[in-house]
C-alpha cells in the first residue's frame, strides 16, 4: 500500500471506553462519533481545561486496558481486548498507540497463543485496528511481521478454535492489505487462503462437500480476503489468477451456504471487473454458461431455502448478473460530515466492506479523519472544520426524534395505500 505521512488527529469524541461482553456488539453497536462535532462538545461545557482532563481520563483508561490484557482471568483480558478495539474503532489514536504499539502487539500475540476462542478472535480484530491505525509504513510493517506466523499457524490448525480461525482468516486479509511490504509474500498468503476456500468446491459429480456451517463460515471469510487482496496484485499475477480460478469458482455458486454464494458472485464480479480494467475486450470461454448461472439465483425461487436467504440473494445476484453481462455496476454514495464518497467499483467496494467490518459505525469518522484511509480511497488530507460549522451541523435529539416520526407516518401511510390496492382475485 502507498506510504502515508501519518499525524496524531484529536477528533473523534472524549467520552468514557467500556469493553463488551460480545464480540459483535462491541464493533457494531458502540457508542461512537460519526463526525467532528463531539470533539468540540467538552470544550464548549468547560473550555479547554475540560477537555485537557477528558482527554487525560481518556488516556488512563486506554494504560487500564493496555495492562489489563496480560492479567491472570480472561475474562478481564477479554475485556480489556474489546475496550482497546472500541476506542480504536471510534478515535484517531496513532502518537499515544505509536509509543506503546510494542507493547500492544506483545499482548496480541500472547493471547493469539494462550488465549481461547473468544479472545483470540478479539485480540485477531485488535491487531487489524491497530494496523489501521498505524497506517501502511514501517510501524505496521513491524507489527505484522510479527503476528503474521502466528495468524497463520491458527489457520492451517485445524484443531484449533473454529471462531478464533474465522476471525484469523478476515484480520490475515485486511493486514496484508495494509501492512505487507512484499508481493510475493501477498500472494503466498493467497495461497494459504486458496487452501482454505478451494475445499467448499462442488465436486465434478455435482454434490456438495459435507462441510458444517462454520467451517463453510472460515472458508467464505477466506474467499473475501482473498478477493481483498486482488485488488493489490499485479497485472501478471491477475493473468495467472483469472486463468487458474476463474474457470472454478463458478463451482462455489452451487454451494448450500448463502454466505459462500454471494461470496463467490461478488468476487467473480471482482474479477470480470478487474479483468476488463487490464483488457476491455475480455472473453470467457464460459460465459453463458456463468450467466445462466447467475440468473438462476438472481431468480431464485427454491422453497428449501429460507425466504430471507433468497431475498439478499436475488438482490446480489442482480448486480453480478449486471456486471458479467455489461460490466455495470450499482454505484452507492458514502456521506460523512460535509463530505461525500462514491463506492462505483467492485474493487472498491470490496475495500470498504473490508475496513467497514472492522471499525463498524465508526467508518464515517475514519473517512474524515485517519489520513491512511482516506489515503487509500483517494480523499485527499482530512479537512478542517470549524466549531461554528460543525454547531452548525448539529441536529438536536428533539429534531431527530421529530425528523424520524415524521418519516415513519409517511411510510405507514404509502404502505396502507399499497395494501388498500391489492385486489383479491375471485373464482370464475
Amino acid at each position: 500500500m502507498p506510504r502515508a505521512k501519518k499525524k496524531n488527529s484529536r477528533g473523534g469524541h472524549h467520552g468514557n471506553v467500556q469493553p463488551f461482553s460480545d464480540e459483535d456488539a462491541s464493533i457494531e453497536t458502540l457508542s461512537h462519533c460519526s463526525s467532528f462535532s463531539d470533539a468540540y462538545s467538552v470544550a464548549d461545557e468547560g473550555g479547554e481545561a475540560g477537555e485537557d482532563a477528558a482527554q487525560e481520563d481518556f488516556q488512563y483508561k486506554l494504560k487500564g486496558f493496555i495492562d489489563s490484557t496480560v492479567d491472570k482471568s480472561a475474562k478481564t483480558r477479554q475485556g480489556a481486548l474489546d475496550g482497546l478495539k472500541t476506542a480504536m474503532a471510534t478515535r484517531i489514536l496513532y502518537e499515544f498507540i505509536s509509543e506503546r504499539r510494542m507493547t500492544i502487539t506483545d499482548s496480541i500475540e500472547r493471547c493469539l497463543k494462550k488465549g481461547k476462542g473468544e479472545e483470540q478472535r478479539a485480540a485477531a480484530s485488535l491487531a487489524c485496528l491497530l494496523c489501521i491505525q498505524l497506517g501502511s509504513g514501517i510501524e505496521s510493517e513491524e507489527v505484522f511481521k510479527t503476528l503474521k506466523p502466528i495468524f497463520k499457524n491458527i489457520l492451517a490448525d485445524t484443531s484449533a478454535n473454529i471462531q478464533a480461525r474465522q476471525a484469523v482468516a478476515t484480520s490475515l486479509g485486511l493486514c496484508t492489505l495494509v501492512a505487507e511490504d512484499d508481493i510475493l509474500d501477498v500472494h503466498a498468503t493467497m495461497e494459504c487462503f486458496e487452501n482454505l476456500f478451494t475445499r467448499s468446491y462442488v465436486r465434478a459429480d455435482g454434490t456438495c462437500p459435507s462441510i458444517s456451517l462454520p467451517t463453510s463460515q472460515l472458508h467464505t471469510n477466506a474467499l473475501l480476503s482473498w478477493a481483498l487482496l486482488l485488488t493489490i496484485c499485479t497485472a501478471n499475477q491477475l493473468k495467472d489468477i483469472l486463468r487458474k480460478h476463474l474457470p472454478e469458482l463458478p463451482r462455489l455458486l452451487e454451494s448450500d451456504d448463502v454466505n459462500m454464494r454471494i461470496a463467490a458472485g461478488e468476487t467473480i464480479a471482482l474479477l470480470f471487473e478487474l479483468a476488463r480494467d487490464m483488457d476491455p475486450e475480455f472473453e470467457f470461454n464460459d460465459w453463458e454458461e456463468l450467466c445462466d448461472k447467475l440468473n438462476a439465483l438472481a431468480t431464485d425461487c427454491n422453497k428449501h431455502r429460507a425466504k430471507t436467504d433468497k431475498k439478499k440473494q436475488r438482490s446480489v445476484f442482480r448486480d453480478v448478473l449486471k456486471a458479467v453481462e455489461e460490466g455495470d455496476f450499482q454505484s452507492e454514495t458514502i456521506r460523512f460530515g460535509t463530505e461525500r464518497m462514491t463506492i462505483d467499483s467492485w474493487l472498491r467496494k470490496r475495500t470498504y466492506d473490508a475496513f467497514r467490518e472492522f471499525v463498524g459505525s465508526g467508518m464515517n469518522y475514519h473517512l474524515q479523519a485517519n489520513e491512511f484511509i482516506r489515503d487509500v480511497f483517494e480523499l485527499g488530507p482530512p479537512m478542517l472544520v470549524d466549531s461554528a460549522t460543525i454547531k452548525a451541523m448539529k441536529i438536536s435529539r428533539f429534531e431527530r426524534h421529530l425528523h424520524n416520526s415524521a418519516a415513519f407516518k409517511a411510510r405507514t401511510k404509502a404502505r396502507s395505500k399499497f395494501r388498500d390496492k391489492r385486489v383479491d382475485v375471485g373464482e370464475f
